[in-house]
Formats: C-alpha cells, sequence, structure tokens
C-alpha cells in the first residue's frame, strides 16, 4: 500500500439509488463508524454485495474523530482488519514527509513516546485527518456502497416475522438486505427491529457483579477536590444547587438505574502557531457555569484539566481529566432515546461546554494568571476537520442501548478470567466507566459518581452471543457495538480495536449464514472459527 499522500483523501462516497442502481445486497452495514467499516470490507471480502448506509458524512466514527490514541489493550491480541488500519497507519508515518519538517522515522520517538511498534509495523497513535484516509482507502480499494443518510426513525425497518427484510432512510429511500449489521453507536438499526435492549447501570444484584450499578464508595479517580459547596451561593439553600448537582442519593452503591457515563467531544489541540486556531467564546456562554471549576481551583485543583495525549506534528488527542473537565457530566441521559434533533441539541450543548471552558481557562480572572498562560498557548488545529469549523465531527458516545440477548458478557469473565465457548475476539483494557452524574455526598458537599478504573485479570474471550439478538426476535441480525453485556463489562468491550474486531467477526458471521442459508443464531461455530483464523483474527489468550 502507498502512503497517503500528504493532501489526504476526501470521501464522497458512491451514492446508491439513482436511476439504474441497486438498491439491495446481501449484507447491509448501518453505521459511519470504524466498525461499520470494517464490516463492510469483511463482507466484501466473503464475496457478499454489500450495501454501506453511513447517517455521517465522514467515515471512521470516533477514531477519524480525535480519538487518536487508541485504547489497545495487549496490543499482540488485537488482529485481522483492526490489525491492519494499525499497520497502514504506521505506513504513512513511517514516511519522513508525514512529519512536519520532514522528521526521519528515527526521531519519531521524541514526538510520539508511546504507540509505536517497529518491530511489528503497528502504529496506536494518529491524527484524525490520517485515520479517516485510511478508512477511505478501505472502502475505495474494496469498492464498497455507500448511502449517505439516516434510518427513519418512525418505521425505518421493515420486518417479515423475525426477519429484517429492508431498511428506509429519512429520504425514503428503501434498501433491501439478506443480512444487517447494525455498527451504530447508538444502535437504531437494533432497537427499531424490536430487538430487547436496556439502558443505563443494572444492579449488581442482577448478574451476581460488584462493580455495576450505583458508586459513590468506588468514585475515588477523577473527583472533585472536596469541600466544594453545593449552593449556588455558598451556605445558602435557598439559591439553589449548583447546576449539573443532584441531591443526596438515598440508594446503596449496587442499585441500578438509567443514568449513562459521561459523554464529550476528544478535541485535537494545537500548540503550533502556524496551525493554531483560537478558542471562540461560545454566542451564549455564561461563566455561572463554570462556578464548579472555579470552586474546584479556589479547593487547590491545580489541574490538569484537560488530558491531552501527543499525537503527530504537534497536536493532542484531548480527553476528560479529573473532577471536572470536558465530560459534560449528566447531560447525556435523553440522548439514546432521542431523536435526531434533540440529540443534535445535545451535541451542540457538549460543544458549547467544551468550548466554553477552555474559553475560561485561557481568559477568566478567576482563573490564576499561570494556569491561564499555560492553556492559552493551545487552539484547535487549522487542518483538521475544515468542514465542521475545525471542530471534531462526532460525540464521544462511550455508551448508549446494550442488547439483551440470550448471553449476556457479565464481570464474571473479564475478572474471573472465565473462558466462553464460541470466541470471536479479545479484550483486554480496563473496565473503564466515565463519571455518571454530580451529587451532593454525606458531607453537604459535591462530588461526582460512577467512575470505575478496574483492571481485567488478564486478556478475556468474548463469546460469538454478546453479537446475536434473541433468536424470537430477530434471526438476521448481528450488533457489534451495542452488544449483549452489562454496563461494567461493557466498559472494556467498548474500546475502539475491539469494536473493529467485533465488527470484522459479525460479518464473517453474516456470511456463513448466507452461504449455509441459515439464521445467525445457527452459523456453526466451527466453521466461523476457521474463517477468522484464515483472516488473521486473534481467538486464543496468549
Amino acid at each position: 500500500m502507498k502512503a497517503i499522500a500528504a493532501s489526504f483523501l476526501i470521501f464522497t462516497g458512491m451514492s446508491v439509488g439513482g436511476a439504474g442502481a441497486a438498491t439491495d445486497a446481501d449484507v447491509i452495514v448501518y453505521g459511519s463508524t470504524s466498525g461499520a467499516v470494517i464490516a463492510a470490507v469483511q463482507a466484501s471480502k466473503e464475496g457478499k454485495s454489500v450495501i454501506l448506509v453511513a447517517p455521517e458524512g465522514h467515515l471512521g466514527g470516533l477514531s477519524a474523530s480525535g480519538l487518536g490514541w487508541a485504547d489497545v489493550g495487549k496490543v499482540s491480541l488485537i488482529g485481522g482488519l483492526s490489525r491492519e488500519f494499525f499497520h497502514r497507519v504506521w505506513l504513512h508515518y513511517h514516511d519522513p514527509s508525514a512529519w512536519d519538517g520532514g522528521v526521519a522515522p528515527a526521531m519519531v520517538r521524541a514526538q510520539t513516546t508511546v504507540g509505536r511498534d517497529d518491530v511489528h509495523q503497528l502504529m496506536y497513535v494518529f491524527e484524525p485527518k490520517v485515520a479517516e484516509a485510511v478508512f477511505n482507502q478501505f472502502i475505495e480499494e474494496n469498492h464498497i456502497r455507500v448511502v449517505h443518510g439516516r434510518l427513519d426513525l418512525r418505521d425505518g425497518v421493515v420486518k417479515a416475522g423475525k426477519h429484517i427484510t429492508g431498511l428506509r432512510i429519512e429520504d425514503g429511500q428503501m434498501l433491501a438486505g439478506k443480512m444487517f449489521i447494525d455498527a451504530s453507536y447508538e444502535g437504531d438499526l437494533m432497537a427499531k427491529a424490536g430487538v430487547s435492549y436496556t439502558l443505563g447501570r443494572e444492579a449488581s444484584s442482577q448478574y451476581g457483579e460488584n462493580l455495576n450499578g450505583l458508586q459513590v464508595r468506588l468514585a475515588t479517580q477523577n473527583q472533585l477536590p472536596g469541600g466544594i459547596d453545593q449552593y449556588v451561593t455558598k451556605g445558602d439553600a435557598g439559591s439553589g444547587l449548583l447546576p449539573g448537582v443532584n441531591p443526596p442519593t438515598t440508594e446503596a452503591d449496587g442499585a441500578g438505574d438509567r443514568r449513562i457515563q459521561a459523554y464529550c467531544y476528544r478535541m485535537c489541540l494545537t500548540n503550533d502557531p502556524e496551525n493554531r486556531v483560537a478558542i471562540p467564546k461560545p454566542d451564549d456562554y455564561r461563566e455561572e457555569n463554570y462556578e464548579l471549576l472555579f470552586r474546584a481551583i479556589e479547593a487547590g485543583g491545580k489541574g490538569p484539566f484537560l488530558k491531552m495525549d501527543p499525537v503527530p506534528n504537534h497536536k493532542t488527542d484531548t480527553n476528560n481529566s479529573g473532577g471536572i473537565s470536558t465530560d459534560y457530566i449528566g447531560m447525556n441521559y435523553d440522548y439514546p432515546e432521542a431523536d435526531y434533533s434533540t440529540r443534535e441539541k445535545i451535541a451542540e450543548a457538549h460543544k458549547a461546554w467544551q468550548l466554553g471552558l477552555l474559553w475560561t481557562l485561557q481568559h477568566s480572572e478567576r482563573v490564576p494568571a499561570k494556569m491561564r498562560a499555560y492553556y492559552s498557548k493551545w487552539g484547535l488545529a487549522n487542518d483538521e476537520f475544515a468542514d465542521n469549523g475545525h471542530w471534531p465531527y462526532d460525540l464521544y458516545i462511550r455508551e448508549s442501548r446494550r442488547m439483551v440477548g440470550d448471553y449476556v458478557l457479565t464481570e464474571a469473565v473479564l475478572t474471573q478470567g472465565l473462558p466462553v465457548e464460541r470466541p470471536v475476539g479479545i479484550g483486554s483494557y480496563t473496565m473503564d466507566s466515565h463519571n455518571v452524574q454530580r451529587l451532593v455526598g454525606a458531607d453537604g458537599m459535591v462530588h461526582n459518581e460512577g467512575d470505575v478504573q478496574k483492571p481485567v485479570k488478564g486478556p478475556y474471550q468474548i463469546d460469538y452471543g454478546v453479537l446475536l439478538p434473541k433468536r424470537r426476535e430477530c434471526d438476521n441480525l448481528l450488533v457489534p457495538f451495542c452488544i449483549s453485556g452489562t454496563h461494567i463489562a461493557f466498559g472494556s468491550v467498548r474500546m475502539e480495536p475491539v469494536f473493529m474486531i467485533l465488527s470484522e467477526s459479525a460479518a464473517s458471521a453474516a456470511g456463513i449464514a448466507l452461504d449455509d442459508k441459515v439464521a445467525v443464531q445457527d452459523v456453526r461455530y466451527e466453521k466461523l472459527r476457521a474463517r477468522l483464523d484464515a483472516e488473521g483474527q486473534e481467538l486464543e489468550v496468549k
């Protein structure tokens, strides 16, 4: 493969549905995500006709939208097309012309001290535009037909009994298929197909877990400093609680709820004056929305209030860090079930929160001068997301709906290393749940709740069952992101490399189901295992 050209690829897609164009396929993949691209490519490699229905204009999901510091876990257990993605990233950066000033490959480590494996020719840190170009290469090389359109949320899924026959997008176009893969972050296709799912956190007692549900006790990381008064006017109960703060809970740890972990945008920032775009002050900026930040600083919080991991060419993957940061805690509860207009408003509110946070850190006199000087060096990258005001395309949907199949992945597989019967991938990343809410603690002060960062026992196998709806509900759908797993187990599986792995496995299973004319639940695992081995998937813990 040739290195990606400096100008990069701009993908427009091959629109399906014009005069004479086919609107049916063996496999229809829904999603604009990294996993959707991988699933479409693998289905094509299986010799099947494929349509990728992309609800967003750009492909690659979070991996091409700022999440350039991939959460890979144990890298030796990443195989198949997921590994090929990271190899192509390595090929790009192995070319000195990919670096500002033509930095030689031997100097790469000075700019990216981790995330590069020259022995295996893999790289796990990258610029958003490079990731998007790689995903576009996958699509173009495999001649994948792409339709840009969103599922009609009113009656967009057509079924005959438990069999999906087609999906309708918002412009009215009907796309017929034999097999379907919902590789979206939200699980809209899954939900509208009548498949069982859940939201929020199960009670720990439901599946015999320890880390699920409400977690006041465990939420010690990414926590606020002590002593932050709960009221708008300190000490005055009549002034009401600070924005985004909930009253004290009466529930014990482990109680279930429908709250979901916080979202944010993974911003690509730069301190390169030649490439830096100044952070704009949001039009509706209100200083009182950042009172919690000011009080955290007054209570001794020194930050960093942003986690700025370096990616090539003087840029960052900027993520949440500490008790108050880019996560807009508690402001995403309605997102999974919302219509598109409401989701867009929620996303805009997250954008406004983060821009306001940055602007505050750079300009507010209530922020110490030394701190303002540090953050003032940073801005948006002029050469990223050029058609979106240099802002990431996708909100980081850390968790949305989760399918409830006949098999449910639980904490025990991750913490006890229990083997599974039909492995289709390996996970190894920490069980990672971001904060879920802010509330008043027993001490009368403000605390974050829900952050759980617990290591797994070691690499663990992921069973084929996580991809499958209940047999009685749907027999030709596979779901590689909104999997059948509990909140705490999903906190490890949700990482982008594993998403790509499961998406490839889902596509291979779809191909076998078509060949053998069986339901996805009846795919012979021996046959699927042989196919995955042949594709270089890693399925055994090493």
